[in-house]
């Protein structure tokens, strides 16, 4: 059961905080779904995929005009050159991750970038052929780790999947690094989520890539749930590489564009393999068209393909609202908003519904998920029918996630109010 402190369940209550919110402006910034009389849905999924800024259109028929108007010379004549694209979103991203720009880079998709990662940082050698994971890491990781293995000749038994303790629905810590102690000799590569989907539970990241790095293994982190969510520090942290997807709490748009962090000692090693790509070449030879690759210093240098311009272009346009509103600002309402939603959730009357998502603000990103033990599917559609868009997971898990940027106090009031309607009924 949920235990917080009593709030006000007044709707007025909700209207005053979001009266003194700093950021409540940022909410018209964005483009909301709508019901089928044209009202706004309360949309708490920004977990799955993020709304829509209004500043993409504009920029999305600024490349489709410079496409029609200039053709291939966009490359190099397009007020924002297509040549360089991904570098618009250097500094923004690499703000967002506690990097180094040259430690990031925009490109592909987020299972791509983590093969190529695993093709340069997972290198067995001898009986060091293990990865760690967690439970319930998200289905790109569990297909993408062992198949990785496979294609590589190494048995994918060999991965070691680390699980909460008999009766808790979170991983802790000291678990892990227990078998970086034990195992740690057999282990090349710790590949973690920054933030599990299934239970919202943001991890020890820097506590355990130190632990990690000790026992002399690798370290790449899934930050698909995390960017965008949780203050992260991937360079003072050591991580080796990181990789993520940009289109859940960073409104890139469906499939859009992913993101990649390689730590600067290895950005600077230019002797590292890699599957190597066009771009990825020194751009000062990169149209010598020589039959040799000489890999570019950074992130840069494990880019395979020219930037996708019109995919990109939404993202600038979200990520421009991240650096006007600020990360600080972005987290503080966050655990606000998120713990305001947990409270009300806690006043329902004999709710059935049971947080999995550490209770402890600093363990946790906006997510919250909600076990409620065979009434799951049935309270997830009874809140569609009234409006509230959640998400799903079997078995029996409801996910909201309110984000900072556009999701309102109001918005958790609502919820919470129909939520009681629904359990009580």
């Amino acid at each position: 059961m949920i235990t917080k402190p009593a709030v006000s369940r007044e709707a007025g209550f909700a209207e005053a905080l979001d009266k003194a919110d700093p950021l409540a402006s940022y909410r018209e910034e964005f483009e909301w779904p709508v019901d089928g009389e044209g009202r706004r849905l309360t949309y708490l999924v920004g977990n799955s995929l993020g709304l829509l800024p209004r500043g993409a259109r504009a920029l999305v028929n600024e490349e489709l005009d410079e496409w029609a108007r200039r053709g291939v010379e966009g490359h190099m004549k397009a007020r924002t050159p297509w040549y360089t694209y991904h570098e618009f979103l250097r500094e923004s991203t690499a703000r967002l991750v506690g990097a180094l720009p040259e430690e990031v880079v925009v490109m592909n998709t987020l299972t791509t970038n983590l093969h190529l990662m695993l093709a340069s940082f997972y290198r067995p050698n001898g009986k060091r052929v293990k990865v760690v994971m967690e439970e319930n890491a998200f289905p790109s990781d569990q297909y993408a780790i062992p198949s990785h293995l496979g294609v590589r000749g190494v048995d994918p038994s060999n991965v070691i999947i680390v699980r909460a303790r008999p009766g808790e629905a979170l991983l802790r810590t000291e678990d892990l690094e227990r078998v970086f102690a034990e195992q740690g000799s057999e282990i090349a590569l710790l590949l973690l989520g920054g933030v599990n989907y299934y239970s919202g539970q943001l991890f020890e990241l820097g506590r355990l890539a130190g632990a990690a790095r000790r026992a002399g293994i690798t370290v790449g982190y899934d930050l698909a749930h995390a960017v965008g969510n949780v203050p992260l520090s991937l360079h003072d942290w050591d991580v080796d590489f990181a990789v993520w997807c940009s289109y859940k709490y960073l409104n890139g748009g469906p499939g859009a564009p992913g993101g990649c962090f390689v730590h600067k000692r290895h950005g600077d090693n230019t002797s590292i393999a890699r599957m190597a790509g066009w771009w990825g070449n020194d751009p000062n030879t990169r149209f010598q068209m020589k039959p040799e690759f000489t890999a570019r210093t950074s992130a840069d240098g494990w880019q395979l393909s020219n930037p996708p311009i019109l995919s990109m272009a939404p993202l600038r346009a979200s990520m421009e609202l991240f650096d006007r509103a600020g990360f600080s600002a972005l987290r503080t309402k966050s655990e606000s908003l998120t713990a305001y939603l947990e409270a009300l959730l806690g006043a329902i009357p004999g709710s059935p519904v049971r947080v999995l998502t550490p209770s402890n603000v600093a363990e946790r990103g906006c997510q919250l998920s909600l076990h409620i033990a065979g009434r799951g599917r049935a309270v997830h559609d009874a809140l569609r029918a009234r409006g509230i868009v959640a998400d799903y997971r079997e078995p029996d898990v409801v996910r909201m996630a309110p984000a900072p940027l556009y999701n309102s106090y109001r918005d958790a009031w609502h919820t919470a109010n129909a939520m009681r309607e629904i359990l009580a009924g």
